[in-house]
């Protein structure tokens, strides 16, 4: 690396060092790498980045636009973008570890040096192992391999290589520089890739990255998945309780800014390395790589969602009060007070689940959007389910969304309960009844269910779910809608008195409210063709599938 201009600006004295970090860690990654290359002393600066935004900046650049940021690492954080980045799983990616050093190969060679010696061994032979072929001169002096071939110096050893291109280039660079360091050692590395097996070296290396993967804030598995354990709540509530601001505010502020931007500096950087750790923690228990920077960035986000709901909690919503809630409790405990107050849903819908009428086979006595809020909430990690086509659920980011969701878990749970008096509540007996039904070309479900019931307390002053024929669904319709296609109103007061006395009084809401969407849903579909006098049959067969329209 040559000197630079003495002209250009030197680097702030090291207790800024951390503002300066995070202010370049704001900038666009090109912008982000000329900051970090302007200094006179840019080896200082770039080294004193924490390794992990180093490989996050050289990442976002690309390896090819930031082999001048590579060189001027440290060897331990060229150690850590290797532990990050040439790896797949518990397996050495050698091709990634190539390319890594070929990008660390600076001109003249003293600092490329100190990287390859900050390696693990282990590394080195498995990177030979796979890419060369070591023939001992002494055993087979007449040894003559196809392809490229280089001799080491005191002629013991033909190195027959198995790549070529850019690869050999560097692999050859690589070699050439541990011959010139110290040949003696550079001939035991290479009687070693002769005899060395390569499960044991790869399981060796492995052990070696994952105690300096913990050390960096990535933690074995089962100490990761320790991050989402239930935790009580209550302890962290604001004197005299919760307050609920979060359950009507619509825009919430940003609770976890709010408390950076009211700490002092050094309070700072250790609240910013404990979101750091925690990041990485629940970036393990995802199951991801710990050097993929997407996910790494697609969690950060999750944890902020899930520290808000946490800091909410611990605030009432009160942003003034969010550095002291930080200063009182570790970001570790905020999160999982966050996540528990989710889990605590997940818990409910769980326990919903597992009532005897609440699936049929694979059939769910639930309507579908309560479904899908219920699948959600079920999920390993509970979700928010939007009411978006074809979005994915998101972490819970408030304790209003919170509330959203347990009224939806409570007509989940007044759905089971009606659907099951309905079907007489004996799950076998429901079973053969819905098996006896006439198949149809639409699936049975909770909603056909209903409507069948619906329609037969409408016609018979009791509910059923059997068949109808044609002429008994014009006459449900004749009795739901008038001639004008709107809902008669007589046709809600018979259905409650028929429905209601069958259900528990904590259902009767959620009852008179399926009641009252089922009728107005047939007045959508069918109201302008009742109007009209148009023909009925198509729709008429898609709003009452459970029934076989003869």
């Amino acid at each position: 690396m040559s000197d630079r201009d003495d002209s250009r600006s030197s680097p702030p004295p090291a207790q800024s060092l951390a503002q300066l970090r995070r202010q370049l860690m704001q900038l666009a990654p090109r912008k982000r790498r000329d900051a970090l290359l302007e200094p006179r002393d840019a080896r200082r600066l770039v080294r004193s980045m924490p390794a992990g935004d180093l490989y996050t900046t050289v990442h976002d650049l690309g390896l090819a636009d930031a082999t001048e940021l590579v060189q001027l690492a440290s060897p331990a954080q060229f150690r850590s973008f290797v532990d990050l980045g040439a790896w797949k799983g518990d397996e050495v990616d050698e091709h990634a570890l190539l390319l890594w050093l070929r990008a660390a190969r600076d001109e003249e060679g003293d600092t490329f040096l100190e990287k390859l010696e900050g390696l693990d061994l282990e590394l080195l032979e498995i990177l030979l192992l796979r890419m060369v072929v070591v023939h001992d001169l002494e055993e087979d002096p007449d040894v003559n391999p196809d392809g490229v071939t280089m001799e080491t110096p005191e002629g013991q050893y033909l190195i027959e290589f198995k790549v070529d291109g850019v690869e050999l280039s560097a692999l050859r660079q690589v070699l050439d520089a541990l011959i010139a360091k110290d040949p003696f050692q550079a001939v035991r590395l290479l009687e070693a890739v002769r005899w060395e097996v390569p499960t044991e070296l790869e399981e060796t290396a492995f052990r070696f990255r994952s105690a300096r993967l913990s050390e960096f804030g990535f933690p074995p598995l089962d100490e990761a998945m320790s991050l989402y354990a239930y935790r009580d709540p209550a302890p962290f509530a604001p004197a005299g309780g919760a307050r609920s601001e979060g359950l009507t505010t619509a825009a919430l502020p940003d609770l976890l800014g709010a408390a950076l931007r009211g700490l002092e500096a050094d309070e700072l950087e250790t609240l910013e390395g404990e979101l750091r750790l925690l990041s990485n923690q629940a970036l393990v228990a995802e199951g991801a790589e710990p050097g993929d920077v997407e996910a790494q960035r697609e969690t950060l986000e999750r944890v902020r969602d899930i520290l808000q709901l946490g800091l909410e909690y611990a605030t009432g919503g009160d942003a003034s009060a969010a550095s002291d809630a930080v200063r009182t409790h570790h970001l570790r405990d905020l999160f999982q007070v966050g996540f528990s107050l989710a889990l605590e849903l997940k818990f409910r819908a769980d326990r919903l689940m597992k009532r005897p009428m609440a699936k049929l086979g694979n059939l769910v006595l639930l309507m579908p959007w309560e479904q899908r809020v219920v699948e959600g909430l079920r999920q390993r990690r509970p979700r928010r389910v939007l009411r978006v086509e074809g979005a994915e659920p998101v972490a819970f980011r408030s304790r209003k969304e919170l509330a959203e969701c347990a009224q939806v878990l409570d007509r989940a749970e007044a759905q089971v309960s009606i659907l099951g008096a309905l079907l007489g509540g004996d799950p076998a007996a429901a079973k053969s009844l819905l098996e006896v039904t006439p198949a149809s070309s639409l699936p049975l479900t909770a909603g056909t269910i209903f409507a069948a019931a619906l329609a037969h307390a409408l016609l018979e002053g009791q509910p059923s779910v059997a068949p109808l024929s044609r002429a008994e669904v014009e006459r449900v319709l004749g009795l739901a809608l008038g001639k004008d296609g709107i809902v008669l109103t007589e046709a809600g007061v018979r259905a409650r008195e028929v429905l209601l006395p069958l259900v528990e009084p904590s259902a009767k809401g959620e009852l008179e409210r399926l009641i009252d969407a089922t009728l107005q849903h047939w007045s959508d579909e069918l109201g302008a063709p009742i109007a009209a006098g148009a023909p009925l049959e198509p729709i008429m067969e898609a709003l009452f599938p459970v029934v076989a329209l003869q």
